[in-house]
């Protein structure tokens, strides 16, 4: 049976995120989230790390990143 949870809530995310669950979370597709996972942290792409050839993000930086998005947009 096929997973069909949605990630909606900070609550709902495991620890671990894919491209999935990011997707999901921010509503936009998995292939704007692989875009952000290629752009530099430092010009607004998501922090990541590689499993092989998976990408993942820790749920706390995740958190970070779109905190930061929050404060840039706000000064």
């Amino acid at each position: 049976m096929a997973n069909t949870q949605k990630y909606t809530t900070w609550e709902s995310l495991p620890d671990t995120l894919t491209a999935l669950h990011i997707s999901q979370f921010l509503g936009i597709s998995r292939r704007r989230v692989y875009e952000l996972f290629q752009t530099h942290v430092e010009h607004g792409g998501i922090p990541n790390f590689e499993i092989g050839i998976s990408k993942r993000v820790d749920k706390a930086d995740f958190k970070q990143w779109i905190m930061q998005l929050k404060k840039k947009k706000q000064s």
